[in-house]
């Protein structure tokens, strides 16, 4: 068996590396050349995943044919908005229905497409068979192997039961869901309100207005699910509520930081040139398009968009998300 992982920032490095150390024949595709040799010169993605000490069993290499030639699975990690162009680049070496898992959290900015339709319509004549995995998730954690629970939306039970097996360790923890559409929506959706917690922080708002955009967040990312074919249990599980409560707590979330530093008077601009990149600035561009062209009301994200793109005040934003008109909190038709 060969697993190519495609995509070596820190989530892309700590998967290879956590199939690596299971035995299992894992090669890594790194874009950039002088990082590949960096990570086979000392062991170490020291820009990524700096504190870790790399399996020997993981290979690394910029050459795409030495990755995915010949594998049996391939797991993709490249960000959101760059999937479908890394994608059309690669496709030569994929194989016909190639077993293709998906780790990037995203919703793609020019056509609001999930990460499954980007890879059905960039595989499309390879018919791939496709599985999306997502859950509460530090890349840092794992790499230390501490407990964890991700979850696998895959219709193809077959390849549900492979994976499965491929993934868990004793401290990695793999579940199965059907509903991919789901599982992949919530590990997006999450990123937006991640940065609508971390400005109710960094404006003090303390603990009740933070447990209520959690809640609120659930139904937001429910309602938006359920619209594009999801099921609403979904969303109660590791790549919904889960990975919520883990994005929008947790100091390690990225996303989280970059709203604390809006939420304490910093602009967006001034936030990305400390490079600290999140992928739910750009999924808020993406998922506030797909709203309106799909007419679905997501009014968490309206703000946080509005806060982003049109320079909106944090504290004002969330005064009009207090004064919305009044409503039951599970309307009869959806949440």
């Amino acid at each position: 068996m060969k697993i190519a992982v495609i995509g070596a920032g820190a989530w892309g490095t700590t998967l290879a590396n956590t199939l690596a150390k299971k035995g299992l024949d894992t090669y890594l595709w790194v874009r950039e050349q002088a990082l590949c040799n960096e990570i086979m010169e000392t062991g170490y993605n020291k820009i990524f995943l700096p504190d870790y000490k790399l399996c020997e069993n993981l290979k690394c290499s910029s050459d795409p044919e030495t990755v995915l030639g010949g594998a049996d699975y391939f797991v993709l990690v490249v960000p959101s908005q760059f999937m479908r162009d890394a994608l059309i680049k690669l496709k030569p070496y994929f194989p016909e229905k190639p077993a293709v898992i998906c780790a990037s959290k995203g919703i793609e900015l020019k056509s609001g497409a999930p990460m499954s339709q980007v890879i059905k319509e960039s595989l499309e004549e390879l018919s791939p068979r496709y599985g999306h995995i997502s859950g509460p998730t530090f890349a840092y954690e794992l790499s230390a192997e501490l407990p964890t629970s991700i979850v696998l939306g895959c219709e193809d039970e077959a390849l549900a039961r492979e994976v499965q097996e491929i993934f868990s360790t004793p401290y990695l923890r793999i579940y199965t869901n059907p509903d991919y559409r789901g599982v992949e929506i919530g590990g997006a959706i999450k990123n937006i309100m991640a940065i609508a917690a971390g400005m109710a922080d960094g404006l003090e708002f303390g603990n009740n207005a933070r447990a209520a955009l959690i809640t609120r967040g659930i139904a937001e990312m429910s309602r938006l699910g359920v619209a594009m074919g999801a099921q609403a249990s979904t969303f109660m599980g590791l790549s919904g509520m889960g990975d919520l409560v883990l994005t929008c707590t947790g100091d390690l979330s990225r996303n989280r930081q970059v709203g604390l530093k809006l939420g304490q008077g910093l602009k967006l601009n001034e936030i990305l040139k400390m490079r600290m990149v999140a992928e739910g600035v750009k999924t808020t561009e993406s998922v506030h398009f797909l709203a309106q062209k799909i007419g679905v009301e997501l009014p968490i994200t309206e703000q946080v968009y509005k806060i982003l793109y049109e320079d909106k005040d944090p504290a004002t934003a969330v005064r009009d998300l207090m004064q919305r008109d009044l409503k039951a909190e599970y309307p009869t038709r959806s949440l």
